[in-house]
């Protein structure tokens, strides 16, 4: 037999031993050696198996489990040294043990330092001793054997943790994704239905102003206030309340009789002026039933206290009005002496301005004042960099910088809409089909390169 035949791998089937014996290959050329070694592991209930020569043992290898090999180290044509390599390239796992006399020590050292071996016994042997080398060899061989059963257990397991940990991460960041999308929807939803809650309300005052006769003043009152209440640090919910509260702090005027609508207030007779008074109540009371509209009732009941307590309806004074309604007085009162809605006479921007200082710390939050002053000067250096464009060259993403208004005043698109596509198309469908020349004002930094796309002719839409 070649030693390339004996070390062919095992055929499919191998005997096992008794179930939980372990099995001991013991090879010498000794018969009697043999039977001496099969006599002591059989007294100790270990099961043996005997070869004379090392190519018998590689044989039985091939055809039985083998847990441990014992081997002459002086056998013909093949020692125990060279033999127990082959067993080891066999099967590594068996634990190999070499029988020597002391005149082979030196060979037993090179077999040792080979790593052919895991322990050597020295002839004659104690009988003993060499159950005791056997069973400590046999144990070790049971705990390598476990620990690597484990250790390939733990590495099964592993790859499968990282397995469903990658499956949950995806699962996870499939389930993220979604929720993002869902929240994008959900806040491009909310911001349009938020948008367009605004324009009703534009549009809702527009309407009274065009039954009051004071075109205009809602919206320009709503510009100032929400620029007013943002200097003055309000939060965004706050600053909303404002702008809408200003857009409609004359709601309670709309049951006025036509005798008192369009005329200024220093002219109403005590009967108008006792009904005037209440118009804040009956305002509170029109926009109380909206949820939405809760913050701006109260500022709407409000606007006409003054901070030294002489206002109305509950004569309110100082910190007890709230900011928004000590804001939207300042610009009400403001905006009407400018266009005789105070009074008989539209008074100049200078004296406008002098008379709203003059009533700091009576009517007037001085704070408010100053604040809002100062909003009316950058407003107005502001408007100086607004853009005309021709309605062709409206574009989504601009922002109105002035209202586009009706004929009669009444607001159409509020300044600081932006455009989307779908208003553009409209806006042109307008334009093409009433063959009307239409003209806006738009901010130029939202223009493309925030320079004008046409030079036309300085007409206010």
């Amino acid at each position: 037999m070649t030693p390339t035949a004996l070390l062919e791998p095992p055929p499919a089937e191998v005997v096992e031993g008794p179930s939980g014996v372990p099995t001991v290959l013991t090879v010498d050329d000794e018969p009697s050696v043999l039977n001496a070694l099969r006599r002591v592991f059989r007294s100790q209930g270990i099961a043996t198996l005997q070869a004379t020569s090392a190519a018998e043992g590689l044989s039985l290898l091939k055809t039985h489990r083998v847990d441990l090999v014992i081997s002459d180290m002086r056998m013909p044509e093949m020692d125990g040294a060279r033999f127990l390599e082959r067993v080891k390239i066999h099967d590594e796992s068996i634990v190999r043990v070499l029988l020597t006399g002391y005149a082979d020590m030196s060979s037993t050292i090179a077999a040792i330092n080979r790593g052919a071996i895991h322990r050597y016994i020295a002839k004659p042997w104690d009988d003993q001793d060499l159950v005791l080398v056997v069973r400590e060899a046999l144990s070790r061989r049971d705990l390598e054997k476990k620990n690597a059963e484990l250790t390939e257990l733990t590495k099964r397991q592993n790859e499968q943790l990282r397995d469903i940990n990658q499956t949950l991460e995806t699962r996870v960041a499939a389930r993220t994704a979604e929720l993002e999308q869902i929240n994008g929807m959900l806040d491009a939803a909310y911001a349009d239905l938020d948008n367009t809650f605004v324009l009703a309300v534009n549009v809702f005052s527009s309407l009274m102003e065009m039954r009051g006769g004071h075109p205009g003043h809602s919206r320009r009152v709503a510009e100032l206030a929400r620029e007013t209440a943002k200097r003055l640090g309000l939060p965004d919910r706050d600053v909303r309340d404002v702008h809408l509260a200003a857009l409609v702090h004359d709601v309670g005027t709309i049951g006025f009789p036509d005798t008192m609508l369009g005329k200024p207030v220093s002219t109403y007779t005590a009967e108008e002026h006792q009904r005037y008074r209440r118009h804040t109540i009956d305002g509170e009371t029109a926009l109380m039933a909206l949820s939405q509209l809760q913050g701006v009732a109260r500022i709407v009941r409000q606007h006409h206290e003054r901070v030294d307590g002489k206002g109305f309806p509950d004569g309110l004074a100082g910190a007890e009005i709230v900011l928004g309604a000590r804001i939207v007085a300042a610009a009400s009162d403001l905006d009407e002496l400018a266009h005789g809605h105070m009074g008989e006479i539209n008074h100049s921007a200078e004296r406008a301005h002098s008379m709203l200082r003059g009533g700091m710390d009576t009517r007037y939050d001085p704070a408010v004042v100053e604040t809002l002053l100062q909003v009316v000067v950058d407003m107005a250096a502001a408007a100086k960099d607004d853009v005309q464009i021709d309605v062709r060259d409206l574009r989504p993403g601009m922002v109105l910088a002035r209202a586009v208004l009706s004929a009669k005043g009444a607001i159409l698109l509020a300044a600081g809409y932006v455009f989307d596509e779908r208003v553009v198309r409209q806006v042109t469908n307008f334009s093409t089909k009433e063959g009307v020349h239409l003209t806006l004002w738009v901010q130029r930094d939202s223009i493309p390169g925030g320079t004008p796309l046409m030079a036309p002719p300085k007409v206010h839409a």
